[in-house]
C-alpha cells in the first residue's frame, strides 16, 4: 500500500532576505488561508506541524526548495547579523545576553545563520522531507 506524499515547492530565487523568505513561505504553504505567516521562527515551526495551509497534520510532505543555494546565501551571515542587531535595538523585548552571545558566536564563525536555524526547524519535523534543488 503506497502513501500519497504531498509535494510543496519553495522558489528560492524569490528569497533575497528574511522578509522575502516569509513572503515565499506564505505563497508556497499558506494557500487558501486568509491570514499570513508572521516573520517568526516559532511561527514557521508551528506552520510545519500542519493543520492549516498546505500541510495537514503529520502527513508526509516533500518540501522541494528550488534555488536553495541562492536562499542560503541570502539568509547567511549578513542577514543573520542584521536580524540579531535589530533585536538588540529593542531593549527589554529579547534576552539581550543571549542575543549578544549569539552575535559573538556568529562573528566567530561558530554560530548558526538564519538559514541554519530554518533547516534545523524543518529537520525537527520527521514527516517533512526537504529536497534542496
Amino acid at each position: 500500500m503506497s502513501v500519497d506524499v504531498r509535494t510543496v515547492e519553495i522558489d528560492g530565487t524569490r528569497i533575497r532576505d528574511i522578509p522575502s523568505l516569509y513572503a515565499e513561505l506564505d505563497r508556497a504553504l499558506m494557500s487558501g488561508v486568509e491570514w499570513r505567516l508572521g516573520q517568526s521562527l516559532d511561527a514557521l515551526d508551528d506552520l510545519l506541524y500542519g493543520g492549516y495551509g498546505e500541510i495537514q497534520g503529520g502527513e508526509p510532505v516533500i518540501l522541494r526548495w528550488r534555488g536553495f543555494a541562492q536562499s542560503a546565501a541570502a539568509l547567511g551571515v549578513e542577514a543573520t547579523r542584521a536580524w540579531l542587531r535589530a533585536k538588540l535595538e529593542r531593549p527589554g523585548t529579547f534576552d539581550e545576553a543571549r542575543i549578544r552571545a549569539d552575535l559573538e558566536a556568529l562573528e566567530a564563525g561558530t554560530g548558526p545563520t538564519y538559514i541554519d536555524i530554518v533547516l534545523e526547524i524543518i529537520a525537527s519535523h520527521p514527516n517533512i522531507d526537504l529536497v534542496r534543488a
